[in-house]
C-alpha cells in the first residue's frame, strides 16, 4: 500500500508566502491591488485563486489595521483641539 502524502505542495495547494504583519500601509495597499489584479485576469488554477484570495484578505487586513489606527489618531487629535477651544472660550 502507498504511503498517502499529507504536505499542501504534495496535495496540489498553491503555496502563497505568509504576509509580513509590519508592512506599511501603502506597500500592504500597492500588493493587494496586484493580488486583485491577478485575480480578474484569471488564468490562475482552483488552488491558485484561493491562495491568491487568502493573501488578499491578509492584505487587505493589514490595511484595515493601518486605517483604523489613523482613524483613532484623528478622533484623538479632533477631540483634544475640541477640548482645548472649549477651555478657551469659559
Amino acid at each position: 500500500m502507498a504511503k498517502a502524502k499529507t504536505d499542501d505542495a504534495a496535495a496540489g495547494v498553491a503555496q502563497v508566502a505568509p504576509v509580513d504583519s509590519t508592512l506599511g500601509y501603502e506597500q500592504a495597499r500597492d500588493e493587494l491591488i496586484e493580488v486583485v489584479r491577478s485575480l480578474e485576469a484569471g488564468g490562475t488554477t482552483l488552488e491558485e485563486s484561493l491562495a491568491l484570495w487568502e493573501r488578499g484578505e491578509a492584505l487587505a487586513k493589514v490595511c484595515r489595521r493601518w486605517l483604523n489606527g489613523a482613524r483613532a489618531r484623528l478622533d484623538a487629535a479632533l477631540a483634544e483641539s475640541s477640548d482645548e477651544a472649549g477651555a478657551e472660550r469659559t
